[in-house]
């Protein structure tokens, strides 16, 4: 990664840090904190979470295997790609994204390939979302839900996955960023 004047670590020294809550989805800690120019932030709050996976799914046909299912926080039901977290159990976060993509959908298979990697909010939560591309996915198995999700699997064109995403239809912002990444790598033919 290219350096640049100013790219000194500015890194914060930890005073003090205790956890406030701890549930399989929601971890908050609280940390009292030393800044680099001395000033103190007492009260800096910090989520923890699973490191998270993605994965933009084009099958032999090269479409691209997308999931419908209701985000309940916002109230709406939405396009996604497939997405999930890194287990314990899984060896890498691309292990966990083809058993996430098996698991959704039933595709798999394919050559697999790491896209990208973002922090979803540095400032307040502390993982980081793959993206991986797979391409020449196939049909493999049915759907292997959890019993917390209701999800259903469409294939699109890159182009209609484009529209939806030019329309503003794909919300998702953490699948959004990696999608106009693709396009702008394989802009879709009309």
């Amino acid at each position: 990664m290219k350096h640049f004047p100013g790219d000194d670590d500015r890194k914060w020294q930890v005073l003090k840090s205790e956890y406030l809550f701890r549930r399989p989805w929601l971890t908050v800690r609280c940390e009292h904190t030393l800044l680099p120019n001395g000033n103190e932030c007492p009260d800096y709050y910090v989520l923890e979470y699973p490191t998270w996976i993605n994965i933009i799914a084009l099958d032999k046909k090269g479409r691209m295997v997308m999931v419908r299912q209701y985000r309940h926080a916002l109230g709406v039901t939405r396009y996604e790609l497939c997405a999930g977290v890194v287990d314990p159990t899984d060896k890498s976060p691309m292990e966990a994204a083809q058993r996430e993509l098996m698991e959704e959908t039933g595709y798999g298979g394919g050559h697999w390939e790491e896209f990208a990697v973002l922090a979803p909010n540095p400032g307040s939560a502390n993982n980081l979302s793959h993206t991986f591309l797979a391409t020449d996915v196939e049909p493999l198995s049915t759907q292997h839900l959890e019993s917390t999700e209701d999800i259903t699997v469409h294939l699109f064109t890159p182009a209609e996955v484009m529209q939806m995403l030019s329309e503003g239809q794909l919300i998702q912002a953490l699948h959004a960023a990696p999608l106009w990444k693709y396009f702008y790598l394989h802009r879709p033919a009309d």
